[in-house]
């Protein structure tokens, strides 16, 4: 099973934590891509592949620049990904009460109104919390792969 990672970022926190859980979770997937937003369309998810989105929020609760491409176009050239299954790391500070991790959570609709199936709960990090996303976001993903390969091996028994 391959884990691919997409990152939404403008400040590298979310990259940060994309790469830190590539290194940590190394043990329970073998293959885990991290692929920046940067120019990516809906193919980006042909690939046989569990995805996590991981992605911080911009601005007035808006998905970072690299990511908006991404997020455009799967509005604009909808596939319908009924077989893509997800997780969402939103990063977002707190202070920012009415826009706090809208950037992940506008992906997570997004993919949800096109059919694609999250697995799990949105991850949100409060940046004003003086926590260590990496570590945290680590922790979350380990749970999350606990909960997250046993849907993928059905998906692939059944095919």
């Amino acid at each position: 099973m391959k884990l691919k990672i997409l990152v939404g970022t403008m400040t590298s926190t979310a990259d940060y934590v994309a790469r830190a859980i590539q290194m940590d979770c190394a043990d329970i997937v073998e293959d885990i891509e991290v692929v920046m937003m940067d120019g990516q369309d809906p193919s980006v998810f042909d690939e046989d592949a569990l995805y996590l989105i991981c992605t911080s929020t911009y601005g007035s609760g808006d998905v970072p620049d690299n990511a908006r491409a991404l997020y455009e176009s799967l509005d604009a050239q909808p596939k319908f990904p009924g077989n893509v299954k997800y997780g969402v790391i939103a990063l977002g500070d707190r202070t920012y009460m009415q826009t706090f991790c809208f950037g992940g959570q506008k992906f997570d609709e997004r993919l949800q109104g096109l059919g694609a199936q999250r697995i799990g709960e949105v991850w949100c990090h409060d940046a004003s919390a003086g926590t260590m996303p990496e570590e945290l976001g680590t922790a979350w993903c380990r749970e999350w792969l606990a909960e997250a390969i046993p849907v993928m091996q059905k998906q692939a028994a059944d095919a």
